[in-house]
Formats: structure tokens, C-alpha cells, sequence
């Protein structure tokens, strides 16, 4: 499957590792997951590999004689590759994979550093009451206030402290005058935020579908 440069990529892929190196003699690549919820690049039957951009150093050397030296860097267009997986399985903390065309040690040791991504329509139907973490970013948080729901700002990451997962949320308030949300700011005049943990005793809902989540969690904690 890998290099059919007819294929399209599809819309909804997902970022989900990246290649640190080959595995084995045969072809295998070992891949550092995001996320702990790696059973996503299990599941999946293809892969969408991504090679990194090229060092700047070397657009300089390509672009000689151009206005700017870094042009050819800059110029750079990521190109989506599908490989179809043939096994996989976890490593401890990583996973690794043989991929339909790679074949041998030297061609899985040259992907190194691209990056892994899979169909968002690939990843296995989540348990009840457990989300994605790529369905969490961009989620509107509200807290509660004396009489209703009060916005909190924005789901902008969601990391892993290693008891839990943590929603890093973006301070947003609603201006009067203004129809966009507008970022509150701490003293230095950077935005604030605030880090949520995602557990059942301080989040009382999540609607995936509406992009919103309701939480308990005390801002001044």
C-alpha cells in the first residue's frame, strides 16, 4: 500500500506517535505513542506515515542564491503515506510495528522521526463514560456559579500526571459589546489558564456532540 501516491488522505487523521527507531532485523519501526491511550495505533488497520521537515540548514544549502535562504525550508509540504499494519504490539511503554513495505532493518531505521497518524474513523468505539482525548480539545468548560452555569474557556490540551488525566483549559469570558470570546489575562498580560482533572468526582458532564463539558472544579485551587 505505502508510496500509492493516488490515495487520498483523508480529512480526520490523527497525530498519534512518532518513529524513534527501527525494532529487530526484519522491518519492524518502534513507535513512542502521544498519549496513553495507545491502543488507538493497536486497532487501527493503516497508517498514515509523515516525514519530518527538513533542518533549516539544509533549505539554506538548497536555496543558494535565493532572497531568502530559508525559502526552500519554508516551501516544504508534508506528504501523507498509508502502510497497512500487518502486527503490532506494545513494548513497554512504546509499540512496535510491522508495516506492509518495510522489509527490512535499514528502511525502518530511515523512517525514524516520521510521524504516525490514523482515521479518527479507525479508532475503536470508546467504553461508556471514556472519551478520546482528540474529542476533548476544543471543548467549551463551564463551571458553577451562584445561579448557573458560568463559562471557564477552553479545552486546549490534555496531559497525563500519571493518576489521571488533566484538561489544560484556556481562560475565555464573554465581553459585553463583543461577539467573540475574549481571553482573560493574569497579571503579566498572558492568558490564564487553569488545569482540570478529569475524573468523575469534579466532571459532572460531557456532551461531545454539543463541544462542551461542565465541572465542579474551584478555580482559586
Amino acid at each position: 500500500m505505502a508510496g500509492k501516491g493516488a490515495l487520498k488522505a483523508p480529512d480526520d487523521l490523527i497525530e498519534l506517535g512518532r518513529i524513534i527507531s527501527a525494532y529487530g532485523i526484519r522491518g519492524w519501526v518502534k513507535v513512542q505513542p502521544h498519549s496513553a491511550q495507545a491502543e488507538v495505533l493497536r486497532a487501527a488497520p493503516i497508517w498514515w506515515l509523515c516525514s519530518p521537515a527538513p533542518p533549516a540548514h539544509l533549505g539554506a544549502k538548497a536555496a543558494v542564491g535565493a532572497s531568502n535562504p530559508t525559502s526552500a525550508s519554508a516551501a516544504w509540504q508534508p506528504v501523507m503515506q498509508p502502510y497497512a499494519v500487518k502486527q503490532v504490539r506494545p513494548q513497554g511503554a512504546s509499540v512496535v510495528a510491522d508495516l506492509e513495505g518495510i522489509s527490512d532493518r535499514d528502511i525502518a531505521e530511515s523512517m525514524r522521526g516520521y510521524t504516525v497518524h490514523v482515521s479518527r474513523n479507525d479508532f475503536p468505539t470508546a467504553h461508556v463514560d471514556e472519551y478520546y482525548w482528540v474529542d476533548l480539545v476544543g471543548c467549551m468548560v463551564y463551571g458553577q456559579s451562584d445561579t448557573d452555569a458560568s463559562l471557564i474557556g477552553q479545552v486546549a490540551e490534555v496531559v497525563d500526571n500519571g493518576a489521571h488525566a488533566l484538561l489544560r483549559v484556556l481562560r475565555q469570558e464573554q465581553v459585553a459589546g463583543h461577539t467573540e470570546l475574549t481571553p482573560v489575562p493574569d497579571e503579566k498580560g498572558r492568558q490564564q489558564e487553569v488545569l482540570i482533572p478529569f475524573v468523575a468526582a469534579h466532571v459532572q458532564k460531557v456532551d461531545i456532540a454539543a463541544r462542551r463539558i461542565d465541572t465542579d472544579w474551584p478555580l482559586d485551587f
